[in-house]
């Protein structure tokens, strides 16, 4: 893995105008940003990437049985009590899933380490799917690369084949989000037309103009019953609203599912490493309601962590990250080094919510930048990857997303 230096494609800001990649800029700042890019090995792909992370998301599917099996746990993912059975339901009946993306840490050497999983609203999917791909197509017919340079990017084949697993031919979907942003429009643009190419019917309709019938089904801006709706918009909000009462008895099939409130939640992140303790992927996490009076030299772990914080104790208190269960785009986390804060989000939009401590795994420098890599799932498998770079420890919204290329092998 390493950092390559290539010129931009002449025209590729008049390319974003025609696709409608509205968001290539944000705030002013960049945000697609192709002056510089990141090379693998075809290895690190397969072995150190695309295999954990499908590995990882077989485990994660292994924690929401174990969540579900426990009230406490479902108590310190926070997730409220009037909603439990919903998510329980979810499960049971195999509601499907249809994309994430794990956020890894990786320098090119050691195993890939989980940062978090964006289970249930992960963005960047256009770019990630479609420009990131043309960006590779445009520079080899440009000469920009070495001849045979590739991509880990199957993203879109692989929506298309998810949705066609899923649902018969014809069947018609809708699909939401918050109105009047450009980037979430972006993600939800882009399932529809995965969707589509699967033979389905794709309907968007803006969250707000989503409305109730006298019988509890959910209707779009035409008055059209909604039987199967893709949501850009999290779980977490959505229990909390007062639709969610509506969401069991309407009959509407959710994407992704509700289950995926307990996988996108950083709370999974210490049942993670309680259930597979020292996986080479997986990093040191435990509750700070569980760990946090020890950590401050006030008092002393007690129940199921104890041993295991004791196994990590050292290393967190050499370094840890203080992280929300409820957060998006790195808000209110916190990076602390020898009982020090060294770094924390300007954003702290969920400083309220209970925390996890996760053992700090540095992101790899290259020429003053720190990318972390984003593994995409559909359905069960890794299907591609995207990376986002920032000068900051810390990812946040603004953070750069970097193309990427498999270099050929050389012998």
């Amino acid at each position: 893995m390493h950092r390559v230096e290539l010129a931009e494609r002449p025209h590729w800001r008049d390319h974003a105008k025609e696709v409608g990649f509205s968001f290539a800029d944000m705030h002013g700042e960049p945000y697609w940003d192709e002056t510089s890019v990141y090379a693998f090995s075809l290895d690190q792909i397969e072995n150190d990437i695309e295999d954990p992370a499908t590995a990882l998301h077989g485990m994660c599917r292994e924690a929401v049985d174990h969540i579900l099996s426990s009230e406490e746990l479902l108590e310190k993912l926070a997730i409220p009590e009037a909603h439990r059975d919903l998510i329980a339901n979810s499960w049971k009946q195999g509601d499907p899933e249809i994309y994430g993306r794990f956020d890894l840490a990786y320098d090119g050497q050691g195993p890939a380490k989980l940062l978090e999983y964006n289970a249930d609203t992960p963005t960047s999917l256009y770019e990630s799917a479609a420009f990131q791909w043309q960006w590779l197509e445009d520079q080899l017919e440009a000469g920009n690369l070495p001849e045979g340079a590739d991509q880990f990017n199957g993203i879109h084949e692989a929506l298309v084949a998810r949705f066609a697993d899923v649902f018969e031919t014809d069947s018609d979907l809708h699909f939401t989000a918050v109105a009047g942003n450009p980037e979430d429009y972006g993600t939800v643009e882009a399932m529809g037309w995965a969707a589509r190419e699967a033979g389905l019917g794709a309907h968007y309709c803006d969250l707000d103009k989503i409305a109730l019938s006298d019988d509890g089904q959910f209707l779009d801006d035409e008055d059209r019953r909604i039987a199967v709706l893709f949501k850009l918009y999290p779980w977490e909000d959505l229990l909390r609203d007062d639709y969610a009462d509506h969401i069991e008895g309407s009959g509407c099939l959710f994407l992704e599912p509700a289950w995926k409130a307990l996988l996108s939640n950083k709370g999974l992140l210490p049942v993670l490493w309680e259930m597979f303790e020292d996986h080479p992927n997986l990093l040191p996490a435990f509750f700070e309601q569980d760990v946090g009076e020890a950590m401050a030299g006030r008092g002393s772990v007690t129940g199921r962590a104890a041993d295991a914080f004791d196994r990590a104790r050292a290393g967190l208190a050499r370094a840890h990250v203080r992280k929300p269960i409820l957060s998006r785009e790195g808000a209110s986390v916190e990076i602390v080094k020898s009982g020090q804060i060294i770094e924390s989000a300007s954003n702290t939009e969920y400083a309220e919510h209970p925390r996890i401590l996760q053992a700090y795994a540095p992101l790899p420098q290259f020429d003053g930048m720190r990318p972390v890599v984003g593994a995409w799932i559909i359905g069960q498998t890794c299907a591609g990857i995207c990376l986002r770079e920032d000068r900051s420890r810390i990812t946040q919204d603004l953070s750069r997303f970097k193309p990427h290329y498999i270099a050929p092998y050389s012998g």
